[in-house]
């Protein structure tokens, strides 16, 4: 019996490098001290309440918030610490900015810098962790400004502002049943599942695409009365099943996990809402720009799905600060883009006669 052989992460960066012929092998270096990353954090997850990782870091609860007002969990220091840890020492980054922390983060000046940034959620959905449901890490790969690579200077927080289309990896790290890194190095997305006899990530999904149509939505339901006219008259359409408009039966799904929902839409397509709402109208959305939407955003582009603001392509969005929020939309392509035309058409008020209202004899056949 022949048993078909299986890449590494490692073998697989090599394979990908060779595109590149001049290429110096930094890049892969980089990804593969994230992957390092992402393993000590895997198995900090898998420990869970034996491993005393779970709960709140202090019992000063309110000293423990990061930059976006949020109540840190244990986890979440402990992840963004094997971030920087694991990977400021290997010379290939300029800098890193996390969402767990409020400033960059500077390599010390003791180690070599390098060419590379690198941005990332460390602990994904980490409001789950107590309850046993699956989380992740999200980050993302710029190449620092040409004046800071030729200078060696601190980056600043502007050097970080690059749109999505600048991005040159993206992945993730699903803690499940299984533990997943999904990566694109801009030629697709792969699957890697980490085989814990070997310690390696093993590649297991070679080429990731994401199904153009479904039948699957996922959205927050208990923000409804805050939700655009487009986003509602959407998820509406979706609700009134056959009988209604999309003449087909839709399943909601909603994790609160952004990485877990992803990857569900990734291995059997779906669509992801977080749009912006007036919840508070402070702020443009609740998902952060570089940490979570550009890296999301990249991975389902390269999957052949689509992600945007719901009214234009996330990649395409010219980022203003480093904590920036936005309302995010992704997944299956056909959906997406419908989503997109509701936000560009004018506003539809209902009117008396039921021949006219949204949900009238007259079927949407075009879609």
């Amino acid at each position: 019996m022949t048993t078909r052989r299986r890449f590494t992460l490692t073998q697989y960066l090599i394979e990908q490098r060779r595109r590149f012929p001049s290429a110096s092998g930094d890049f892969n270096a980089l990804l593969l001290d994230v992957a390092l990353a992402c393993k000590a954090i895997a198995r900090s997850v898998a420990f869970g309440e034996l491993g005393s990782v779970l709960g709140h870091p202090t019992p000063e609860v309110a000293t423990s918030v990061n930059v976006q007002g949020e109540v840190q969990k244990k986890m979440d220091v402990i992840s963004n610490e094997y971030f920087t840890q694991m990977t400021e020492w290997g010379g290939h980054l300029a800098g890193m900015a996390s969402e767990e922390m409020d400033e960059p983060y500077q390599i010390p000046e003791t180690l070599q810098r390098g060419k590379y940034m690198l941005v990332f959620d460390p602990l994904d959905g980490s409001s789950n962790i107590d309850v046993n449901v699956t989380v992740g890490s999200i980050f993302s790969v710029l190449r620092a400004p040409q004046e800071v690579i030729d200078s060696g200077r601190d980056v600043v927080a502007a050097d970080f502002l690059q749109p999505g289309t600048q991005q040159l990896a993206a992945g993730y790290a699903l803690y499940g049943p299984t533990t997943m890194l999904v990566l694109t190095v801009g030629n697709g997305v792969a699957g890697f599942t980490l085989d814990p006899n070997l310690g390696q990530f093993m590649l297991t999904h070679p080429d990731i695409q994401v199904p153009v149509d479904t039948n699957e939505f996922a959205i927050n339901a208990s923000n409804a009365r805050f939700w655009e006219a487009p986003v509602k008259r959407y998820v509406d359409e979706c609700l009134a099943g056959k009988p209604g408009p999309r003449a087909k039966d839709f399943n909601m799904r909603w994790i609160a996990s952004m990485v877990a929902e992803a990857h569900r839409i990734l291995m059997r397509g779906g669509v992801f809402l977080y749009p912006r709402d007036t919840k508070d109208p402070s702020k443009p959305g609740r998902l952060r720009l570089l940490y979570e939407a550009n890296p999301m955003g990249m991975i389902m582009e390269q999957a052949g799905g689509r992600a945007s603001t719901g009214e234009v392509p996330m990649l395409s969005v010219q980022p203003t600060s480093l904590h920036q929020r936005i309302g995010l939309v992704f997944g299956s392509k056909n959906e997406v883009e419908r989503i997109e035309r509701y936000h560009a058409e004018p506003i539809r008020h209902e009117l008396d006669n039921p021949l006219f209202t949204e949900r009238s004899l007259f079927r949407d056949s075009h879609y």
